[in-house]
Order: C-alpha cells, then structure tokens, then sequence
C-alpha cells in the first residue's frame, strides 16, 4: 500500500491531517508546495501521481534560479487530498508544528510522449531518478527538474529550474512569503516565548 507508511506515522484521533487514500484529479494532475514549520522550518514539494502526491521535504525552499540546486529528501506518498491541508500540527505528533500552502496548480511532463500517458511518463521517469516536468503555478512557473543524487542516500534528490522566461536570479523563497502567513506568525510567536521563558530563567 502507497500509504501506508503515512497512515503509520499520524494519530488521526489528534491531528486534522486527512486519512491516507487514493484519488485522482479529473483533468490535470496536481501540485502543491506547503511550507512547514516543523523541528525546522522546510517547505514540502508534492507531485500528483498514481492517486497520491509524491512528496520531497525541501529544507531551502524550491527556487527559481538555474544556479540553485536544491536539496530534495523524498518522503512517504501522502494523499491526494493532503493538497488542501493547512493548520497546526499538535506536539508529540508526527511533523509536528505549522503548515501552509504556499504554492499551487497543475503541472505536465516537459517531454511529450504520444505512446504513453502523461502519468505513466512521469513514473517512468520517476524510477529512473530523473524527472522532468512544467508548473503552471502562481509563484513557480516553467521547467524544473528532479534527479536523484547518485552514491547517496536513497531519498537524496535536487530540485533544479531550468533557464527559460521564468527564471528569476537571484530567487528566495522566503522573500516570495506574505510577513502575515500562519507558518510566520507561528515562528513569531514561537520566538516571543522562547524570550520570555529565558528572562525568567
């Protein structure tokens, strides 16, 4: 089972996070990047495949700078219908802490293949460890990349953008972030407290 290892993982009885199950888009296939505030602060870039979304934790955040090769850890598949998800995550959970969406669309493979269908392409390229694919998104747009790094870890990937008319240089992806965001004013807060706990020590 594609979800099992999420289904494992989370105490449904306290966490809003969505039950693992299948399901697929009805027209194009999805994407979502959410930014999280977990032990530290990443964003979670996911990819519509086989009913589920393929994710990667981006510790930097995805860029849209050619010159940027970001490191991608590839996680557990999560559920398709973990792309509308946004809220806190209680302590003692699995990821615990603040999540946002922070982008999102639809996205299709960059080589076109007349014998095959877009999602089989994807996988295929998937398990060969180099994936190419254009969003359609709000902040990304164009060609990126994902390849697997090789004599690694297993979950090692880069998140590359390829030179088109939507590279940016140089790109921050916390610099493309709304200063009123929840995952922002969770970190706010979370600070505050720190200080606080500190001058009474």
């Amino acid at each position: 089972m594609a979800l099992k290892d999420y289904n494992d993982k989370r105490k449904f009885d306290e966490t809003s996070e969505p039950k693992g199950k299948t399901k697929k888009s009805k027209d194009k296939l999805i994407f979502v990047i959410q930014r999280h505030a977990a032990s530290r602060l990443h964003y979670d870039f996911r990819l519509e495949m086989e009913g589920v979304l393929k994710s990667w934790a981006v510790p930097k955040g995805p860029s849209l700078d050619p010159k940027d090769k970001r490191l991608a850890m590839m996680v557990e598949d999560h559920p398709y219908d973990y792309k509308d998800f946004e809220g806190n995550i209680p302590e003692g959970n699995y990821g615990a802490g603040q999540v946002e969406i922070w982008d999102s669309g639809t996205y299709e493979p960059l080589e076109e293949n007349s014998k095959i269908s877009h999602e089989k392409g994807l996988l295929k390229e998937l398990h060969a460890g180099s994936l190419k694919f254009i969003l359609h998104g709000k902040k990304l747009k164009g060609e990126f990349a994902l390849v697997k790094m090789k004599n690694t870890d297993d979950n090692a990937w880069l998140l590359i953008k390829h030179k088109d008319e939507f590279a940016e240089s140089p790109y921050d992806a916390e610099e493309n972030t709304s200063p009123k965001s929840l995952v922002t004013q969770f970190l706010e807060e979370k600070k505050s407290l720190k200080i606080k706990e500190k001058k009474k020590s």
